[in-house]
Formats: structure tokens, C-alpha cells, sequence
């Protein structure tokens, strides 16, 4: 049975560890059927196929793909290259994909379409998100609820949906949620993985990167706390069963 190719882009170990731990917790899956890698230190294993893998998760990370190449970090920079290197080859191939986050923008940038801060960024909290005509029949989607709390905070968005991509989830402020392209290559916006302890987790060693202002620090973990994200860790736990 071929294990999951888990691939990560936090530069702090503390963050980094939390979401590995996250989407194993969340997605039901055994750390034995875990490939992990920390894209941002080490970048692409010599040799890696693949072809070895049941499927590919992009966890996120505080760089944004439209930042200019002299404003991005040593770390960020190998992340974003190593993962362009891999989506000619998932895209191609139709290899199953979950990006979180910034998976979201690498595989819209990567199809053609524009990733900026123009609109759509989300501060840090829970967004009421909608289930498209479309992701009500999508095998992760369907039979979910239409409308249902997730946990967001990004600066950059998708501006318009990649071509050749399905529209599977939105919200008010945000309407590309998530994403298919050809059968098996999903991304989201929001985060499957998380719930109030990892947001919190999160807030506190990002609360000077500038995803909010750091003196609210203290009521948007008491948001994170207060909200009901039950349902998207569903979505997580299906792409591993569908694809395992």
C-alpha cells in the first residue's frame, strides 16, 4: 500500500509540526502511510517519483506566490520552486492532489491564472463557506451540508477560476474556496486540517507576520475557539479513503 506524500512549506518547526500532526489527526491517517518533507529546509528528495505515492498534500505557509522574488525568503523561495517543479507532473497525470492554502495559489499560478492581493484575502477566523451545484456531486462533497464553517487567514487569492478547473466551494469574501482540476487534483483556500487549537497555535507564532494586527491576537484565538469547524476535516479524511 503506497503511503502519501505529505509536503511542507512552514519554516518555523513549531508551526510545521503542529500541521503534520493536524492533518494526520484530521485526515485519519497513520504516520506509517506518511511520507513527510519540509520543503522550505530541504527541498525535493534526490530521485522522487510519483509514481510512489497514493497522493500529494501541500500543507500552507506564511510566503504568498505573488510576492515579488526579492521580497521572498531564502526558504520560501526553494518551497515555491520545488513545488513548481512537481505540477507539471500532477497536472499532467491527473495525480491525486490536496492543496491547502497555499496549494491553492501554487496550482492556479501553475494553470494560468492570476494569484494577487488585488481582492479576496481573508483575515484570520471562521468564513461561513457554500457548496457549489457543482461540489454537491464532487466524491469529497457530496452529501456534506451546503454551507458550513471553515478556518482561513490568507493575504493573496485566486482572481478568477483556473482554466479547465470545477468550482466546488465559496464564500462571500472569497469566492474561489475550492477547486478540481481533472478528476483528482483539489485545492482549498481554507484549511481541512484545522481547528481552534492549531489556529490558536498558529495565531500566536504568526502574530507578527502580518496577517492581522498583532494587538487582536487575543480575540481572534477566542473566534478560532468559538467556531464550529467540524465539517472540513470530512473533506480531508475522504481524500485519503477515496485515494488510499
Amino acid at each position: 500500500m503506497k503511503p502519501f506524500l505529505i509536503l511542507q512549506l512552514r519554516p518555523e518547526d513549531e508551526a510545521a509540526d503542529g500541521e503534520y500532526r493536524a492533518i494526520l489527526k484530521k485526515g485519519g491517517l497513520d504516520s506509517s502511510r506518511a511520507v513527510r518533507v519540509r520543503l522550505e529546509r530541504d527541498g525535493l528528495p534526490d530521485g522522487l517519483s510519483l509514481e510512489d505515492y497514493a497522493g500529494v498534500v501541500v500543507g500552507g505557509g506564511p510566503g504568498c506566490v505573488s510576492d515579488a522574488p526579492e521580497d521572498k525568503s531564502v526558504d520560501e523561495a526553494r518551497a515555491e520552486a520545488a513545488m513548481l517543479t512537481l505540477m507539471p507532473d500532477i497536472t499532467a497525470r491527473d495525480v491525486p492532489f490536496m492543496g491547502c492554502c497555499y496549494g491553492i495559489g501554487i496550482l492556479a499560478h501553475h494553470l494560468g491564472a492570476e494569484v494577487s492581493k488585488a481582492k479576496y484575502g481573508e483575515p484570520v477566523g471562521p468564513v461561513a463557506c457554500k457548496v457549489t451545484e457543482d461540489g454537491a456531486s464532487d466524491p469529497l462533497l457530496q452529501g456534506l451540508p451546503r454551507a458550513f464553517n471553515t478556518l482561513v487567514g490568507h493575504k493573496e487569492a485566486v482572481q478568477s477560476l483556473p482554466p479547465g478547473t470545477v468550482h466546488l466551494m465559496s464564500s462571500d469574501p472569497c469566492p474561489f474556496q475550492m477547486i478540481r482540476y481533472g478528476q483528482n487534483v483539489y485545492a482549498t483556500q481554507f484549511h481541512p486540517e484545522a481547528d481552534g487549537d492549531v489556529f490558536a497555535e498558529r495565531i500566536r507564532i504568526y502574530k507578527n507576520r502580518g496577517y492581522f494586527p498583532p494587538e487582536t491576537a487575543e480575540t481572534l484565538t477566542e473566534s478560532v475557539f468559538a467556531a464550529d469547524v467540524s465539517i472540513p476535516p470530512d473533506i480531508l479524511r475522504r481524500f485519503f479513503k477515496r485515494y488510499g
